[in-house]
């Protein structure tokens, strides 16, 4: 039974982390604003995911320091002071964020349902969505719209991007030949490929298209480290941005990429959230369930193939959300499985819409 006939006077979320996280709760929010948009919303995120987000509208934002320690819990607090909220949507099972959720002041707390529950999340909600089995991140998220009493339809994202980051990304991108962007790391370093495979793959985009190849990704030393990995095994040009650019700026250059390859992370579900093709690479994840949402059909998964080598079970018969982050894992995936959906994805993009062919003389 929905939980609202009527709309209620205000709501908070709960989701702190991560980037690719993020983006899922997107579509609730843009769901939230269409159907209610007298409703206030108040969200409750990490304060890195703020900056991802820009100038987004029509939200309150409080953020929260994950490194701040106990006094970023008392500042929460007293943020919190005295405000009562019709609902809690509380979308994070982490523990961390279970505790913090004492602070919302709510009748109404809706929650993972038991199957999705970890660090006893359902001790703090009273509500909990519907259980749906092997259903993907963005349409899980948009679950808690639908115990509203809203149906959400397809995911809407309408991530804003600043002009002077469009500016940025098109003098780095410039124009008349496809732009393959590769953010080679995911923050679990079990789920990134091997340098030599993307430079493999960063060469046959250059050599069959003229691609203008660029690396994009934080400034963490092991990102650097691959950067400069990929930079020196490839025979062809590219362009080193990593550590080099702001999170809006990288935004911006997902959006101008023709195509994005990259693993289970963050810049895959970004990139996928504005709309731009992503390879996806998935061995230690399901794309099943965490891949670019958008561009499910262009990942290459072997997620099947590490859960029958590695657990000796097939994918259905794990938890869902397993990881099989094992050495060797994202071995299973080769570069001529990304060159031949390379291929895929360029004959597609040459296509004439609907694929109707030129007959004309």
């Amino acid at each position: 039974m929905a939980l609202f006939q009527k709309p209620p006077e205000s709501l908070c979320i709960l989701r702190l982390s991560a980037l690719g996280d993020v983006t899922h709760v997107v579509p609730v929010i843009r769901c939230l604003q269409h159907a209610w948009p007298e409703t206030r919303l108040t969200w409750i995120i990490g304060k890195l995911e703020r900056r991802l987000l820009g100038n987004f509208s029509g939200v309150e934002f409080i953020e929260f320091d994950k490194r701040g320690g106990w006094p970023a819990v008392r500042k929460l607090n007293r943020q919190l002071s005295g405000r009562r909220f019709s609902a809690l949507l509380h979308m994070q099972v982490a523990a961390r964020a279970n505790l913090l959720s004492r602070l919302v002041r709510s009748p109404l707390r809706l929650g993972w349902d038991r199957a999705r529950s970890r660090d006893l999340h359902h001790w703090f909600t009273n509500r909990r969505v519907a259980p749906v089995a092997f259903q993907h991140q963005t349409l899980a998220f948009l679950e808690f719209a639908r115990a509203l009493g809203l149906e959400p339809g397809e995911p809407r994202w309408s991530l804003p991007i600043s002009a002077e980051a469009e500016n940025w990304a098109r003098e780095h991108t410039g124009s008349g030949r496809p732009v393959i962007v590769i953010s080679p790391c995911s923050s679990h370093t079990l789920r990134n490929w091997r340098p030599e495979f993307y430079a493999a793959a960063g060469d046959f985009a250059h050599q069959s298209w003229g691609a203008r190849v660029i690396l994009t990704g934080g400034p963490s030393p092991a990102e650097v480290r691959m950067a400069k990995a990929i930079a020196n095994a490839m025979k062809a040009p590219s362009l080193n941005l990593v550590g080099k650019d702001t999170l809006e700026q990288s935004k911006a250059l997902l959006q101008r990429a023709d195509l994005v390859i990259s693993p289970d992370a963050g810049p895959a579900h970004i990139a996928s959230a504005l709309g731009t093709p992503v390879l996806g690479l998935y061995a230690a994840t399901w794309s099943r369930r965490s891949g670019p949402y958008r561009s499910l059909q262009l990942c290459v998964d072997r997620f099947r193939e590490a859960a029958r080598r590695f657990r000796g079970r097939e994918p259905e018969e794990l938890r869902w959300g397993t990881r099989i982050e094992t050495e060797g894992v994202m071995d299973l995936i080769q570069p001529g499985d990304v060159i031949e959906q390379l291929r895929t994805w360029r004959a597609a993009s040459e296509s004439p819409p609907g694929g109707a062919s030129d007959t004309s003389s």
